[in-house]
């Protein structure tokens, strides 16, 4: 048996002012493609905290996560050393209350808000972008995301 990489990503996201739902992506650092805010888990934080770094990190995102799970996605990532790890990403959703301005990654990222419908065409994992598109119709009638905005308010 193989092992698989076990990390989690932040999905952030926002409505817009006509009330459609808007997802933020990032590039990734190595090949530039549209990723979500994702990373290892760490040690001493819960999974949905750490994910919630990760999207201060790479995005600049504050807000509120979910401490469920949103679905989540396999992909395999190109190590240090040229091999391939195959990882599962639990995505947790995040309701974003501001971007900073000032970020860790900053210098190393392009951010920008898609549709999801947009987001799921421009990543590469089919998981992801089946995960994106559930987004598409009533995305608020999702219970996860339900119970994120009656916390978030």
């Amino acid at each position: 048996m193989t092992d698989i990489g076990e990390q989690i990503g932040a999905l952030p996201m926002h409505w817009d002012k006509k009330g459609n739902l808007q997802v933020l992506m990032v590039t990734s650092r190595d090949t530039g493609r549209w990723v979500m805010p994702k990373g290892w888990l760490m040690d001493g934080k819960k999974p949905w905290a750490a994910a919630e770094i990760e999207a201060l990190e790479e995005a600049g995102a504050v807000g509120h996560i979910s401490r469920e799970v949103l679905g989540s996605f396999h992909y395999d990532k190109i190590l240090d050393d040229g091999s391939s790890l195959p990882c599962r990403v639990e995505v947790y959703p995040m309701i974003v209350e501001k971007l900073k301005r000032r970020w860790k990654e900053r210098n190393q990222r392009t951010r920008h808000w898609f549709s999801p419908k947009a987001a799921a065409k421009r990543v590469h994992e089919p998981e992801l972008s089946e995960l994106l598109l559930s987004l598409v119709d009533k995305p608020r009638k999702q219970p996860v995301i339900r119970q994120l905005l009656k916390r978030a308010v």
